[in-house]
């Protein structure tokens, strides 16, 4: 979390600009945080801030005068809307607000009390889009109908199925940029990312991801669909109390080797474009999971989030069987309560 209000370590600030407050009481003792800031590549149909990192005391009070704060200091850098709690940086952590769900959350996640809903919407904040989890048993099997479409295509040798490696990481980046920046390109807010960026984030992952676990899609040896999922990391760091030198990496090691834990985390799903809707989630799928329940020990599965704005992914996991087990929103205040008040648009 650090790293995301370090200048030298976010790539928002190039774009951007953040700040952040702590309130106190009349005693002098913290009763609140917030973070405010703005990315001008977040592209909406209005200038729109974030406001995120929130903590307060039960008290409406505490928390209204923080997001007055926000909202000032917003109005101020030209902007007209603020969404939250969000992350300054990508999507895939810190984004949301915990409605529904209220166990141990996943790396990265949002966790609040449940009366953080009513400090937010009292405000005036309204749901621009839900976030919702879904699980399932790596145990079960998955439908009759996702075997018949992974025949089909299987037939076709021109389709490959591939784990990822860790000696040909920068190989695999570069085509997880490419599927990425495809995938997402209609998912609107200028979302990108570039190779270099890519090819970071795995070295960063690099001691933490199971091979076994990420699979990428190749037609014609060219990539068209990936399938990121991690090890429960929070099943291990939750231990180390926050801290990270060299005595808690060897402590974070050993849990792995002798202590792994049993659920699989689902990060990020994508498919270029010109294949959706081909089956090749289906094949990239059933390929991967027969690896995965012969060769490790993960017994369930769990997605980071699926946005109510991509039904696509939405029906996908239910189809697949999977229940859900969380929800998150993230909200959204209009500055001038004139504008008429607009939900995610719907990915087609």
């Amino acid at each position: 979390m650090e790293a995301i209000f370090d200048e030298n370590k976010n790539k928002c600030f190039l774009h951007g600009k953040c700040t952040r407050w702590l309130l106190f009481n009349d005693k002098q003792q913290v009763i609140g945080r917030i973070a405010a800031f703005v990315n001008y590549e977040y592209l909406q149909a209005q200038p729109t801030g974030g406001i995120g990192f929130f903590e307060c005391i039960d008290s409406e009070r505490a928390a209204h005068y923080m997001f007055d704060y926000c909202r000032f200091w917003l109005m101020q850098q030209g902007i007209e809307a603020m969404d939250g709690p969000i992350n300054f940086g990508e999507r895939m952590n810190w984004w949301g607000l915990l409605l529904e769900g209220f166990h141990s959350p996943l790396y990265g996640m949002n966790y609040n009390p449940p009366y953080y809903k009513r400090l937010f919407e009292s405000y005036g904040f309204q749901v621009y889009f839900y976030q919702d989890c879904y699980s399932l048993s790596l145990r079960e099997e998955l439908p009759d109908k996702f075997y018949k479409i992974r025949d089909r295509i299987k037939s076709n040798d021109s389709y490959k199925v591939i784990p990822f490696c860790k000696k040909d990481l920068v190989e695999f980046a570069q085509d997880f940029t490419y599927i990425y920046n495809k995938s997402w390109q209609n998912h609107g807010e200028g979302k990108s990312i570039k190779e270099k960026e890519a090819v970071k984030l795995f070295k960063a992952m690099k001691d933490v991801l199971d091979e076994k676990t990420i699979w990428f899609t190749y037609h014609e040896g060219n990539p068209i669909a990936c399938w990121l999922n991690l090890p429960d990391l929070n099943a291990h760091f939750k231990s180390l109390k926050g801290k990270f030198g060299p005595l808690e990496m060897l402590k974070f090691l050993w849990q792995r080797k002798f202590s792994p834990t049993r659920k699989l985390v689902g990060v990020l799903f994508g498919v270029v474009p010109e294949y959706q809707n081909k089956g090749i989630e289906a094949f990239m799928i059933v390929n991967a999971l027969e690896t995965i329940k012969s060769k490790t020990q993960y017994n369930n599965y769990e997605m980071q989030w699926v946005g109510d704005f991509n039904p696509k992914m939405v029906n996908f996991a239910l189809n697949m069987g999977a229940q859900r087990t969380r929800q998150l929103a993230t909200y959204r205040y209009l500055f001038d309560d004139t504008r008429s008040f607009y939900k995610h648009p719907t990915i087609s």
